[in-house]
């Protein structure tokens, strides 16, 4: 008979650490955001983002063509700076 015994704890953190991993993949294969994942990844509209942040001038967001395209790092570090702002 075998018997096997496995520590949850420790089973639980190699499984965060690779979580976190395959995260960090995903998003260095984003190098720009269009509307549709700004939305997404704020979980806010369309209005919302236009409202709050949009037209804020150290927000990072150029148009080409017909369309917005933002940096995915910059963005990433405005929104993080923009909510530590909101009181």
């Amino acid at each position: 008979m075998i018997e096997v015994n496995i520590d949850e704890k420790e089973v639980r953190k190699l499984f965060l650490e690779e979580l976190k991993e395959h995260i960090k993949k995903v998003d260095a294969e984003l190098l720009f955001w269009d509307t549709k994942e700004l939305t997404k990844r704020t979980s806010m509209s369309l209005s919302t983002v236009q409202k709050e942040f949009f037209y804020d001038p150290r927000f990072p967001k150029r148009k080409v063509g017909g369309k917005w395209y933002f940096p995915a790092e910059k963005t990433k570090e405005f929104l993080l700076s923009w909510l530590d702002e909101q009181v």
